[in-house]
């Protein structure tokens, strides 16, 4: 399993390895299929590794989405203290949050436009990395299976808060972006343990 795929090269690597018949899977996360280094500030909170690439990186993380050779979509989750971001690139730590902006993102930028279904995003982001992780009771809806659910609601609009954020990490590069729907309910083993 590769993680944090985020060059077109690695896309092209990992397509020709499957096509070989390679048991080989990867994931990318929100970051590097909704920005690129044109968006790049001179502010920690851009900083992560691997770093943002240009566009066409970006645009072969989206067709190796669409033609499975992406096979997840994770949140590379990687909170800091405050001080260790609020400083320069150089000075940086590397990682920004992902947990809580990830389904809007992933439902804003590839969804709303018409490049995932909702089922598809629902596939990447839940169904195949339980499946990568052979956690075969979950990632599905079924009975007998373990209710760990998510529900999405996609019609909800915010502009994404870092400082209404629940994890102690606030380093986003996405504070002040318009996004659309919201995650209301989080069960585990069929417990609620997150409602908005």
């Amino acid at each position: 399993h590769v993680c944090h795929v985020s060059t077109k090269e690695s896309v092209e690597i990992i397509r020709r390895a499957k096509a070989e018949g390679v048991d080989i899977t990867c994931e990318t996360a929100p970051h590097y299929l909704t920005l690129d280094d044109s968006r790049l500030e001179e502010d920690g909170r851009f900083k992560m590794n691997p770093p943002l690439r240009d566009k066409s990186d970006r645009q072969a993380h989206i067709e190796g989405i669409l033609d499975g050779t992406v096979d997840a979509i994770a949140t590379d989750h990687a909170p800091h203290a405050a001080e260790e971001k609020n400083c320069s690139m150089i000075k940086a730590a590397f990682g920004i949050v992902g947990l809580e902006t990830m389904a809007s993102l992933t439902y804003t930028e590839l969804v709303e436009p018409g490049i995932l279904t909702p089922m598809q995003m629902a596939e990447k982001t839940s169904y195949n990395p339980a499946k990568i992780l052979g956690l075969d009771d979950k990632g599905a809806i079924a009975e007998g299976k373990i209710a760990d659910v998510v529900v999405f609601d996609p019609t909800v609009e915010y502009v994404i808060d870092k400082n209404t954020f629940y994890s102690k990490g606030k380093n986003t590069p996405f504070h002040g972006r318009k996004v659309k729907g919201d995650i209301r309910y989080t069960l585990v083993e069929g417990n609620v343990v997150y409602e908005r």
